[in-house]
């Protein structure tokens, strides 16, 4: 599947889960990431994810879709990190 992951979380903790995501998703903007990811390792993700978070204070919210050809994606301004590899 393919996701697109945002996240709110506390300036104390903001550090862990940015680690955190990058082992799993690429980095796209602050606090934003997308890409393809197994059932498996979306459960491992969000496992993890809740070990950084404080639930009462920090949110998490999670797209999915089928694949990356189903989303329609434009960037307007400044793309922070370009994800496409030229071979």
């Amino acid at each position: 599947m393919y996701i697109i992951l945002v996240y709110d979380i506390n300036q104390k903790r903001v550090g862990k889960m940015l680690r955190l995501c990058r082992k799993y998703l690429n980095w796209i903007q602050n606090s934003v990431f997308e890409g393809e990811i197994s059932e498996v390792k979306l459960t491992e993700l969000k496992f993890n994810a809740l070990k950084i978070m404080n639930p009462q204070t920090d949110s998490l919210i999670i797209f999915k879709t089928r694949q990356e050809k189903w989303l329609d994606k434009e960037v307007i301004g400044l793309e922070r990190a370009d994800i496409d590899n030229f071979l």
